[in-house]
């Protein structure tokens, strides 16, 4: 199965690590450490473009 780049859907992935950077500090691998949510406001919103399931999880449900 050939997998996309996360950052560029239109390439495929060459576990180059670019997704796994902080938003806040790129030259830190992301630890969630939530800095990039922190802030003023009483809440905060976070876009989610799509939800991946590792392969395991996704045969589960096929089981049961």
């Amino acid at each position: 199965m050939v997998t996309r780049c996360e950052i560029d859907p239109e390439k495929i992935c060459d576990e180059c690590g670019e997704c796994d950077r902080c938003d806040v500090d790129p030259e830190k691998i992301c630890d969630n450490c939530c800095r990039c949510i922190e802030g003023e406001s009483d809440y905060r919103g976070v876009l989610i473009d799509k939800v991946v399931l590792d392969e395991a999880h996704e045969n589960k449900g096929e089981n049961e």
